[in-house]
């Protein structure tokens, strides 16, 4: 189902990766979903926290991996942020409310999402993140559908993302 619509760009702090995260936050819907990939400390949170802070989201975002789900509603649109490290198999999802919460009323970011491609949504984004031995990371973008190629070229096209798109 990949459309061809891929975008990367490289950061060389968590902070800067949390900037880029940011210019994301003013395009972002109800319904929205964001799979994010990448290693352990690759940066997964750390990019839904520059979202939150976007979104203006006051409270503290912190990995969910023990919960699998944090709420945020505190900011222009809900944020949901889900870790699904910890599940064994995508029977689990239906125990946290995963379904409901991504058809809900704001942007949903998956941290591991790609455990379980099944259950995962018609369109999405999917924003991968690696990390080299320098501490400098890597961001890819690839939309899913047409809701995330149209969010991914809005996201593109503001001047303080800075992504170029690329090849996949």
């Amino acid at each position: 189902m990949a459309n061809g619509l891929t975008y990367t760009r490289k950061t060389t702090s968590s902070e800067a990766t949390k900037q880029l995260a940011v210019t994301l936050a003013p395009y972002l819907h109800a319904g929205d979903v964001i799979v994010l990939t990448g290693d352990l400390g690759a940066g997964k949170t750390q990019f839904v926290q520059g979202v939150a802070a976007g979104l203006g989201v006051r409270d503290q975002v912190t990995s969910p991996t023990f919960n699998i789900l944090l709420t945020y509603p505190g900011g222009t649109l809900p944020l949901y942020h889900f870790d699904l490290y910890r599940l064994d198999s995508a029977d689990q999802l239906e125990d946290t409310g995963y379904y409901e919460t991504i058809d809900a009323d704001g942007a949903s970011f998956i941290e591991w999402g790609e455990k379980f491609p099944e259950s995962l949504p018609y369109g999405y984004l999917e924003v991968c993140i690696s990390v080299d031995s320098e501490g400098n990371r890597s961001v890819e973008a690839h939309a899913y559908g047409d809701r995330s190629r149209q969010l991914l070229f809005l996201w593109a096209k503001d001047s303080k993302s800075r992504l170029m798109k690329s090849a996949r």
